[in-house]
């Protein structure tokens, strides 16, 4: 008992370190992708732009970012995460510090496709670096710490960037969002590293790392290979967290880019009221994010199989999440906001679908795993300002917004229920044609 204390007080907790730095860039990450959303109506004036044409702008960052995931994830396994993902975000931060010089809608949307290429390593880079940083018992939080940071940065600076908005004008916005972000990218290269390269852990850390299941030694993938393409793209387990993420970013999407447009246009709130409102949703998404988590590992801990600890609140999150549609039968502005705010909690509860890929991914292939996970995510935010500008140019209403979102996650949960059945570590055989059976073995 002694030793083991002793041996306990040693390990150093480099991981927390690395962690909180995911958080703060996270943060940053959505921050710089979604502040657009509170300029819509400006930019709409001073651009002479229509709904459709917004629609494009606030989709060019998608289709960049869906189109660089698999190869970012390529990248990060065969680059290491630290350069990759530490370039993306300072060459995003960049663009985001550009954004408030452009003077048409041609120059605003190059910007937006950059940013999305940039950004495309990032969840990929959040979802490897805390596989190998953190045992499986551990790694429920630390995804959803990182996965929630999104709300939190969105509820704390939303305010805030809507006051510098009214009060200086979308250009400082943008301005402002893009110099903090290239002094996080300064921090980064600073202090995160593999946990074999860096130089504050010890052994004893790495050693409750791998005995928990973490992949701390695990080295990179030299080359993918058709096979581990076709492999990641027909296996049923791996195919219903593709469905079921293009769900959840459905709502993500909606909320990162006409939310604030609903609030001003529908329930005729100011650019800072909404604002202030559309921050109280991202606090709830935050809240559920760590909820979700917690009953994650707390139902392994109680000794619950990790398909039951992980599908759980995802399953429970998709559903409550369908409440979006209430709004349609509603007037008060509390109402509104009450539904808008349980919604995103019950979403920020299913965002531990990331934990999944880290838990599933083939070892050497969590990069590139992660890269075709979010690159079916992420279709939604191709398809979804898209749509919904077509139905307010259609119909001049949100409702049909709602039912469609409703549905759609109704969907993802039957996919979690009925598609995606045990949840174990995935291998694919080395030696083998394209046409190969998948191998199975456990987390």
């Amino acid at each position: 008992m002694g030793a083991a204390v002793r041996e306990i007080q040693k390990r150093t907790n480099v991981r927390y370190v690395i962690l909180t730095i995911l958080f703060i860039v996270t943060a940053v990450n959505y921050i710089d992708r979604s502040i657009i959303s509170l300029a819509v109506p400006t930019l709409k004036k001073e651009l002479v732009i229509d709904s459709v044409l917004m629609g494009v702008i606030l989709s060019g960052f998608s289709w960049a970012y869906v189109v660089m995931q698999i190869p970012g994830g390529w990248l990060l396994d065969r680059f290491g995460t630290r350069r990759v993902y530490g370039v993306g975000l300072l060459v995003w931060s960049v663009c985001t510090l550009l954004q408030g010089f452009a003077t048409s809608f041609l120059v605003l949307l190059i910007l937006r496709v950059l940013l999305g290429l940039a950004e495309a390593p990032s969840f990929p880079g959040n979802s490897r670096l805390t596989t190998m940083w953190f045992p499986q018992q551990e790694r429920g939080r630390a995804v959803m710490i990182y996965n929630s940071a999104q709300y939190f940065g969105l509820a704390l600076f939303t305010p805030v960037m809507a006051w510098i908005l009214t009060k200086f004008g979308w250009h400082s916005m943008f301005s402002v969002a893009g110099i903090a972000g290239i002094v996080l990218a300064v921090i980064w290269f600073i202090f995160v590293r593999d946990p074999q390269d860096h130089p504050r852990v010890n052994q004893a850390e790495i050693d409750h790392i791998v005995e928990g299941g973490g992949l701390a030694n695990v080295q990179g993938q030299e080359k993918v290979t058709w096979a581990h393409v076709r492999f990641l793209l027909t296996n049923r387990q791996m195919i219903g967290i593709y469905i079921a993420q293009f769900a959840l970013n459905t709502i993500v999407y909606f909320f990162l880019t006409w939310f604030p447009t609903y609030l001003v246009q529908t329930r005729h709130m100011s650019i800072l009221k909404a604002g202030f409102m559309t921050s109280i949703t991202y606090l709830a998404a935050f809240v559920g994010g760590i909820v979700g988590g917690y009953i994650s590992d707390l139902l392994l801990k109680s000794g619950k199989s990790l398909g039951v600890a992980r599908k759980t609140p995802i399953i429970i999150g998709f559903l409550l999440s369908s409440v979006i549609v209430l709004a349609n039968f509603v007037n008060s502005t509390i109402a509104v906001v009450l539904i808008m705010a349980t919604s995103v909690f019950a979403k920020g509860m299913a965002g531990l679908t990331w934990s999944l890929v880290g838990d599933m991914a083939p070892k050497k292939l969590i990069g590139f795993s992660g890269g075709l996970f979010n690159t079916a995510g992420n279709l939604a935010g191709i398809v979804i300002p898209l749509l919904v500008g077509y139905i307010l140019n259609t119909t001049h209403s949100f409702n049909g917004v709602f039912i469609f979102i409703a549905v759609v996650v109704i969907v993802a949960a039957l996919c979690y229920l009925f598609v995606v059945r045990p949840v174990e570590r995935l291998e694919v055989p080395e030696e083998s044609p394209l046409g190969s059976n998948p191998v199975h073995v456990g987390s």
